[in-house]
């Protein structure tokens, strides 16, 4: 089982992008923010992209909230050889910036105001994983860092992150959202002189379920988004040659858990289908095993302390410690037979959340071995 060398990653400085994935409630966003502090301690200029994080990470940065824009983390006795720099995803306003950018003032003021673009830059499948690839893209653009790190959106599915600019240009760009737009194209006539006879009960059954004033709003909308949507492709394409590049590592995080193992493994396996770096995988959360006496021994000895009732207790949780362990043990056995290639790294589980730097920074020295 090869370890993964986590300094010579944060150290090469021909490493530009390290995306933390893996599915929800494994510890990505505190990953995330503990390699990025380490980069920045090491002497890298590094900001880290969080997804959703909670309160308490902008306090372990010393910052009273993230915002959409990258922020300086400025505490006091925090002294880096490099930066550090946090943020994180807005989504709508991420949204928001695209339009300005590849609309034109004109167009742009009108799509922000538009009810449906209100709607549907919020609610699409799909819209917070392209708009953090979105928000990478414009990251690695101004050429403000020379480490990116980025924390990936909590996804049930392994593939939505990679998917995410096909799938959200595909569902802004298909042929139901065409059909009900159609009338704007067709010089404003109603949706019922626009599609034949054959189709006139779908129109009135559509006009009854969204209201005629969606229909409006959305066919405005179209008219308005045709003329950025060759900029907005173009966008994805750069993003995802950026994540196949060279200069990109995906880190895999997971607990040692079933369900996070597998979703895992579709990483791995899709990471590996479409040619993308894999540094490795990040086993958090894991429980080793304090000292050499084996469950056996340790209950065996609790029943001879019955009038030590302290003594016992404890002897009978480190028994349950073991177990855990080697259940973790076997689960991580069965992930590396599955996949001899990929790298690994155990991160121990902490006993506490992590509330300052020195807890990330704790995080960062485990990673690093």
């Amino acid at each position: 089982m090869t370890t993964i060398d986590i300094d010579a990653l944060l150290d090469d400085q021909e490493s530009r992008v390290i995306v933390c994935c893996g599915s929800g409630g494994v510890g990505k966003t505190t990953t995330a923010a503990a390699l990025a502090l380490r980069a920045a301690e090491r002497g890298r200029q590094t900001v880290v992209l969080t997804i959703d994080p909670a309160r308490r990470l902008a306090q372990a940065l010393g910052l009273r909230e993230l915002g959409n824009h990258p922020k300086q983390v400025r505490v006091d006795g925090f002294e880096p050889k490099g930066e550090l720099w946090a943020m994180m995803l807005d989504m709508r306003r991420t949204f928001d910036d695209m339009v300005r950018v590849h609309a034109g003032p004109e167009r742009a003021e009108a799509l922000l105001k538009n009810p449906f673009y209100q709607t549907i830059s919020t609610s699409f499948s799909g819209t917070q994983e392209y708009m953090a690839m979105e928000k990478l893209g414009q990251l690695a653009a101004t050429g403000d860092w020379d480490l990116i790190i980025v924390d990936t959106p909590p996804s049930r599915s392994a593939l939505d992150f990679l998917d995410a600019p096909t799938r959200l240009s595909s569902a802004l760009d298909g042929r139901m959202i065409r059909l009900l737009t159609g009338p704007a194209k067709a010089g404003g006539w109603g949706l019922r002189k626009v599609v034949n006879a054959g189709f006139s009960m779908f129109a009135k059954a559509v006009s009854t379920i969204i209201g005629g004033q969606l229909l409006t709003d959305a066919s405005a909308f179209m008219q308005a988004f045709d003329s950025m949507f060759g900029g907005f492709r173009e966008r994805a394409r750069k993003t995802a040659e950026l994540l196949r590049s060279s200069g990109t590592s995906f880190l895999v995080v997971a607990a040692p858990e079933p369900d996070a193992l597998r979703e895992a493994s579709y990483f791995v396996e899709r990471l590996s289908s479409e040619s993308m770096p894999l540094a490795g995988l990040i086993a958090n959360r894991t429980h080793p095993v304090l000292a050499s006496l084996s469950g056996a021994e340790a209950l065996a000895a609790a029943e001879t302390l019955q009038n030590a009732p302290l003594a016992e207790a404890v002897l009978r949780l480190h028994a349950d410690r073991v177990s855990l362990a080697a259940r973790e043990e076997r689960l991580l056995a069965r992930f590396t037979r599955a996949h001899p290639e990929v790298a690994l790294a155990r991160v121990p589980a902490l006993a506490g959340d992590v509330h300052d730097l020195e807890g990330l920074r704790d995080i960062g020295v485990k990673l690093a071995g």
